[in-house]
């Protein structure tokens, strides 16, 4: 059997509304909310009695999805959202931008801290981590040449 696609990237976060309209503002589009809960539920996860808040955001082209999740039930265990980059298991996603100056301004309008700072690498992108709502570590990149079509 081979895989098929990989569906999305979840991440847990203390407000939903904050992380909806920050990842909105970097483009992403809200492709639905809900709340999960019952007994198949806590059978998926291995957490009985939770009830989650969810929303399903999509990325421009439409191919990438982030699941951001609030869990009302059980209480949140453990917080990795200020460790660096090099912390095991750490949750890092990583954008591709049209502009990763205009990006920036934008975003440090919500929030956003840069980690260290925007470098280039060789002719083919510039990149920087930045720390997003609730510390969240997210990598941009811009492109310098165009893409392959092949």
């Amino acid at each position: 059997m081979t895989l098929k696609r990989m569906d999305n990237v979840g991440i847990v976060v203390e407000s939903l509304d904050a992380a909806i309209s920050f990842f909105a503002e970097l483009g992403l589009k809200l492709e639905g909310r809900a709340t999960i809960e019952g007994e198949w539920a806590g059978r998926v996860t291995g957490l009985r009695n939770q009830r989650v808040e969810i929303a399903m955001l999509v990325t421009p082209d439409g191919h990438g999805r982030l699941e951001l999740s609030r869990f009302l039930t059980p209480p949140v265990v453990a917080d990795h959202r200020n460790a660096p980059v090099n912390a095991l298991g750490y949750l890092r996603v990583m954008f591709t931008v049209d502009d990763i100056d205009e990006t920036l301004v934008r975003l440090r309008s919500r929030g956003a801290q840069l980690v260290g700072e925007v470098v280039q690498y060789q002719e083919a992108y510039r990149l920087c981590y930045i720390r997003g709502p609730e510390g969240l570590l997210i990598g941009l990149a811009e492109e310098l040449r165009p893409s392959d079509p092949a």
